[in-house]
Parts: C-alpha cells; sequence; structure tokens
C-alpha cells in the first residue's frame, strides 16, 4: 500500500492532531489537516509536531479547511476522519467524502465504538469497499493500539493491506476487531472505568473519586488509576462511549455502563476533565506557583483536597513490590480482608472474566484481550495477570469463592480459565510500587 498524500478530517482536535503527526512522521507522508478554521488548522500543525517530539515534519503538514475538503480528498490515498464521535456528524462527513474519494483510495474513521458498517453506506455502492474502521489510542505516540475493523462491503484484499501499513509502516499494534459497539479494548476499558465511577458514588462516604482510585492505583497492575483515566480521556468521551454500549449491548454487565448522575451533573457544567481544566479531578496553583490537586466530592458537590490514602494493604503491597517479591504482593491481596483490599480485588478478578469474554465474543482470538489492554490502556494485560495470580493460588476457585452470583452464574469461569495461555507480556512490568 502506497501511502504518499492523507488527508485528516478534523484535524485540529487531540486525536486529529496526533494522527496527523503520525502519518507524517512514521508515515513521511504529506497530510492535509482539515478543521472548519483554517487558523486552527495552523495551529494544530505546530501541536502535531510537539506531539512526537518532531518538529521538522510542520513541512509535511498542509493547514485547510472545509472549503478545501474535497480538493484534499481529490489528491489523498488514504482520508481518516476524526471528528466528534456523533453518528450524525460523522454520516454528513463520509457523505462528503464519498463524493470525492478515487478509486484505490482508502477512507477510514477514527470512531473509538461507532457503527463501521453504517458509515460504509455513506459511500457510492462502488466505493464502500475502500472504507475501514481504524481506530488510534491517545496519544498514539505513546499508546500504539490500533483497531482494524471491516465491514460487510470491505474489500478484504485492501483490508489486509491496510494491516500491513498500520503495522510495519506506522509502528501500530492492529487489534482485528468485529463491528460491535465500542469494538473491544473500550469495551473491556470503559467498563472497568465506569464501574469505577459507580462505586466512587456508592463509597462517597467514604471520600469517592480518589478512594476508589487509591484503591486502584499503580500497584494493582496499571499507569493510570481508572478515574483519573476518565478525567483524561474527557468526561464527554466517556459518556459518548458507554451511552453506545448501553444502547446496542445486553450481555452479563449492561447495567455497569449506566453513566452515574454526577458525571453527567459535571458534564452539564462543562466540567469535563482535564482539557477543560476541571472535571473529576482539577490541578489549581496558589500564590507562590506550586501546583495543587484538588477532587470532586460528590457528596459535598464541590472541590476539596486530594486526600493521600494510607490502606495498610495498599501499603504491603507496595512494600513486596519495591523487593520484587511479585507473589507476596499477590497474597497479601488475596489475604487481607479489609473493606479496601475486597473492592480491590474484585475488580481485578472481574476485569480478568470480562477481558476474556469480550475477546471471545467482539475479536478473532483471545490473545488480542492482552494486546488491547497493554498497549491501549498500559494496564496489566489480563492473560498476564491470571499468571500473577496462578502463580499463588487457584484462580477458578478464587474467583468463584469472592465474586458474587451473578458473575459467576453469568459466565463459565471453568471455561476461562481453560483457556489460559503464556502471555507474551510480564505482568512484572506493570505492578508499581507507587
Amino acid at each position: 500500500m502506497n501511502i504518499k498524500t492523507v488527508t485528516i478530517v478534523g484535524a485540529n482536535g487531540t486525536m486529529g492532531t496526533n494522527v496527523s503527526a503520525i502519518f507524517a512522521s512514521f508515515g513521511d507522508a504529506r497530510v492535509f489537516m482539515v478543521s472548519r478554521d483554517l487558523e486552527k488548522s495552523k495551529a494544530a500543525a505546530l501541536r502535531a509536531g510537539k506531539s512526537v517530539k518532531a518538529d521538522s515534519i510542520v513541512k509535511n503538514l498542509i493547514p485547510a479547511d472545509y472549503t478545501m475538503l474535497a480538493d484534499c480528498v481529490k489528491e489523498s490515498d488514504l482520508v481518516f476522519e476524526s471528528a466528534a464521535e456523533d453518528l450524525n456528524i460523522k454520516i454528513g462527513l463520509h457523505t462528503k467524502i464519498g463524493k470525492s474519494l478515487k478509486k484505490g483510495a482508502v477512507a477510514c474513521t477514527g470512531s473509538s465504538g461507532l457503527s463501521i458498517s453504517r458509515l460504509a453506506e455513506c459511500y457510492p455502492e462502488e466505493l464502500r469497499g475502500q472504507f475501514f474502521g481504524v481506530h488510534m489510542f491517545n496519544p498514539p505516540y505513546q499508546l500504539p493500539l490500533c483497531e482494524l475493523t471491516a465491514s460487510p462491503y470491505s474489500d478484504m484484499r485492501m483490508y489486509a493491506e491496510l494491516k500491513s501499513y498500520l503495522g510495519n509502516t506506522l509502528y501500530r499494534c492492529v487489534a482485528e476487531s468485529k463491528d460491535l459497539p465500542a469494538f473491544l479494548g473500550n469495551r473491556i476499558g470503559f467498563y472497568v472505568i465506569n464501574e469505577a465511577l459507580i462505586y466512587a458514588e456508592r463509597y462517597q462516604d467514604n471520600g469517592g473519586i480518589d478512594y476508589i482510585d487509591s484503591i486502584l492505583g499503580p500497584f494493582t497492575g496499571r499507569t493510570m488509576p481508572p478515574i483519573t483515566t476518565a478525567d483524561f480521556v474527557g468526561l464527554d468521551v466517556h459518556k459518548a462511549i458507554v451511552d453506545n454500549i448501553y444502547a446496542n449491548t445486553h450481555d452479563y454487565v449492561h447495567e455497569k455502563f449506566v453513566l452515574p448522575q454526577y458525571v453527567q451533573e459535571l458534564i452539564d457544567k462543562g466540567m469535563l476533565g482535564r482539557k477543560s481544566k476541571q472535571g473529576l479531578y482539577k490541578m489549581i496553583k496558589n500564590d507562590s506557583g506550586d501546583k495543587h490537586m484538588m477532587v470532586w466530592d460528590i457528596k459535598e458537590g464541590q472541590f476539596r483536597d486530594v486526600i493521600n490514602y494510607t490502606f495498610p494493604f495498599a501499603i504491603r503491597m507496595k512494600e513486596y513490590l519495591r523487593v520484587g517479591d511479585y507473589d507476596q504482593a499477590i497474597l497479601e491481596l488475596i489475604n487481607n480482608h479489609s473493606q479496601e483490599a475486597d473492592i480491590c480485588l474484585r475488580f481485578l478478578l472481574r476485569y480478568i472474566i470480562y477481558s476474556l469474554y469480550t475477546a471471545e465474543h467482539v475479536g478473532y482470538d483471545l490473545r488480542v484481550a492482552d494486546d488491547v489492554m497493554a498497549t491501549g490502556f498500559t494496564w496489566c494485560p489480563p492473560f498476564a495477570m491470571m499468571e500473577a495470580f496462578s502463580r499463588v493460588c487457584n484462580l477458578g476457585e478464587l474467583m468463584k469463592e469472592r465474586l458474587k452470583p451473578e458473575v459467576v452464574g453469568a459466565v463459565n469461569i471453568d471455561h476461562i480459565i481453560s483457556e489460559q495461555i503464556k502471555s507474551k507480556y510480564d505482568y512484572r512490568i506493570y505492578f508499581k510500587a507507587k
């Protein structure tokens, strides 16, 4: 696949800017950066260079606006739409792209979970085979995951060529996903994130948001705690993802995709997370210029100082992790029956189960569950986490003992355990003593 010229639609957004940089740097392509406002496109081009720490690529980035869209598309070997996660907006854009797309050029959407089949139908019948879902994770310079999705109309020869281009030229970790809501990575990741948000509301008397994040910190196998992750991606984006999953799926965790009311209230106030400088968390500067983190208190309806929680189980886990005794760290989690340790353990067990359950239904290979969580979320992937637990206990029996009947009754745990394979990821690099 010879991709020399690329058009990015919605290039001034965070994802559009970063994807432009990936095509310009890794792909050495000329990139038309199209947004509604030419000045915004120019500013995005400068940001793109910084996102991959290569200002030299700016010469390959050509700012444009929507009045130039047709001409840009006509010249392009690949068109990548990165507009807001709104089906009607995307339908309008792809209808326009379809009028100018040349034969043999690739058209794709960066959607995080909308129907690829529906968007393919925006194109003339003879061009539908050239359309694919190409969902990169943000920021793509640090997170190499790319979910590739075909539609029933897709030209599978072109699909194979695109897969090779994404993997070998853009250096993406390509995870193939069926055309189902939220695909695979977000289906798993946002299940955990939204459940953490639900738990924050449930335990608001204990502290709520930072209480749950402290229970599920880096010592549990993740770079970023789940509620902090929601703040990072944007609460509006989080809402779009979980609303789509809730409306279009009906698996055993269906109710875990209901957005908590306090999150909706923050969205209504324009408090969307880091991109609006306040959301679930807020960073402030005092008079001396020192930074200070605050958190939204669900019970009080206002910000307060983040609490430095000192859970005994977490302290001891970190002590073991500092000396490289991962087995004892896991045993501490299993054998400590405090409320916080119990919450943590059940979260990790449910994460393993749902990851593999989802991979079986949404992916084409169970191994893909490891790829999407390791390279898209930098969380300890499920098979690697299974290995960590299986070293010190009978994991199947632990699941049956510690999980609620609605989980044990809905999923064949023995089947999941029987599917365990050696992970290519080392669980030890994910469990951090912090």
